[in-house]
């Protein structure tokens, strides 16, 4: 057999089914990578040897039961560690999770389990999310495969590590505001931030609820469209209000050429500030090589893009606050041992539990959130984040797809960027997709060669109704001391 790292899914699955290898064959030598490069790498932060080899083992029986395997038979998946995996912990790569047992399966690992794909293990992150470049988790640093002085990104940064360093074929990354993109683009692997809602969220801890997303990296895009078909083909998840069914086939136009299409650029980003020039050469590159198959550029506007950053980093705080608000040192997660009051051991179980980083955003949204001035910034964050979305709803009317930076710079070494607000940069050009909940995805719902995007599904309207009430209801809780 072939080096794990040679094979795509396509090829993993289709050996397994024909019989040309085992699925334990392709588990063993995915943990035979994993054991000779992840010292270096440090991608994981647990391996789930046992689940890998009973779930491939299952594989294979089913196999010579004669019965149809998943299109992911036997392929070996990495999940990022904020996603609940049954017999497995689930820390964030925090201390306040360090020890947390899994109690139940999120549904887009299930789904995944579900298309025969092997779980090996949890992948190292930014401590629950809050980073871009791993470097905040509570247990190690993550290295790039390429150069393990450099950044894989983040906060997804040991799922792509993973991938690009061939110790899995597929895993499982979380994106808020760039935290597959931007690891995907330091790291030479293929992610995508599918459309809000598209992949359900059950089960994944939770950091900007209206923000988040779960997608997939793989070595090439027909491995991340076989993942896709994974996570949406069950359809809408009744476990998540927010999901929504997903229609589409994601190998269906793999192989469709790009001539005609209508590919916008964004002439006030390639002259942004913090662009470096080797990233700007790297996309003008790619503009080239789509109009040399055919493809028309198209200019449009974004006009309000420029203030994603601002309005992410207020409406994200201001849910993460409220999301994390749930670890007391009460019920789970870390407890400061010998604390005479209930109010001692949550503050000082808080206090010791969280890094820097998840301290420094949840300061920042308690006080967005506060009382006399959730009005002066959170409001008008989601004013902007309405005239963001109505953007791009106007620039898809003059193109099928829109072509942007996944990072501002090419991976930097450890210890480059210290200052925080230098560091939220890296997700200049990636934020405005969370913010207006689209990405590729979102032509699902467009009138086939138009570009045009229909109406929100009748489902979703409640949903963001309750948001709202939700967000006003918070409101009032603040103003009046709650």
């Amino acid at each position: 057999m072939a080096n794990i790292d040679e094979l795509t899914a396509a090829q993993v699955a289709a050996g397994v089914a024909a019989g040309d290898f085992s699925a334990v064959e392709v588990a063993k030598a995915s943990l035979d990578a994993i054991s000779k490069r992840d010292g270096e790498v440090q991608a994981f932060l647990q391996v789930s040897a046992d689940l890998a080899l009973a779930a491939a083992e299952k594989t294979d029986q089913r196999r010579a039961a004669g019965e149809k395997l998943g299109p992911l038979a036997g392929v070996p998946v990495a999940f990022k560690d904020n996603m609940h995996l049954l017999g497995t912990r689930t820390t964030c790569a925090s201390k306040m999770l360090a020890n947390y047992e899994s109690e139940f399966t999120a549904t887009c690992v299930q789904r995944m389990l579900d298309a025969g794909a092997t779980p090996m293990g949890k992948a190292n992150m930014d401590e629950f999310a809050f980073g871009s470049s791993t470097e905040s988790s509570a247990f190690h640093r993550t290295n790039n495969p390429w150069d393990t002085e450099r950044v894989p990104g983040g906060s997804s940064g040991g799922s792509a590590a993973a991938v690009a360093a061939g110790e899995v074929t597929v895993a499982l990354g979380s994106d808020t505001g760039g935290s597959i993109r931007q690891p995907a683009s330091l790291c030479g692997v293929v992610g995508m931030k599918p459309t809000y809602g598209a992949v359900s969220r059950y089960g994944v801890v939770a950091f900007g609820s209206s923000l988040d997303q779960v997608g997939p990296f793989g070595r090439n895009v027909a491995d991340v469209a076989l993942a896709m078909n994974a996570l949406t083909g069950a359809g809408r998840d009744p476990y998540d209000s927010t999901s929504q069914d997903c229609p589409v086939d994601f190998l269906e136009h793999l192989e469709d050429p790009v001539e005609g299409r209508r590919v916008g650029v964004v002439p006030q980003l390639m002259e942004a500030e913090g662009l470096t020039p080797e990233m700007r050469r790297a996309i003008e590159g790619a503009c080239r090589m789509l109009t040399d198959q055919g493809a028309e550029l198209v200019e449009v506007e974004l006009p309000n893009i420029a203030s994603a950053i601002a309005a992410y980093y207020v409406i994200a705080p201001c849910e993460a606050f409220s999301n994390l608000a749930r670890f007391d040192g009460v019920r789970y997660g870390y407890q400061e041992p010998g604390c005479a009051t209930l109010a001692e051991q949550s503050s000082l179980s808080r206090a010791h539990g969280f890094g820097e980083e998840a301290k420094r955003r949840q300061m920042l949204g308690a006080y967005l959130l506060s009382s006399g001035v959730y009005d002066k910034y959170y409001y008008p964050a989601q004013q902007v984040r309405t005239l963001i979305t109505n953007d791009y709803k106007r620039a898809y009317e003059k193109c099928d797809v829109i072509v942007l930076p996944a990072s501002p710079r090419t991976a930097f070494r450890f210890g480059e960027i210290s200052d925080p607000t230098q560091m939220y940069a890296s997700d200049l050009f990636t934020i405005s997709n969370n913010i207006a909940g689209n990405d590729w995805a979102s032509r699902v719902r467009a009138a086939p060669g138009t570009g045009l995007q229909g109406p929100e599904p009748a489902h979703l309207r409640p949903c963001r109704r309750a948001r709202r009430r939700r967000h006003h209801a918070r409101a009032r809780l603040c103003r009046e001391g709650g």
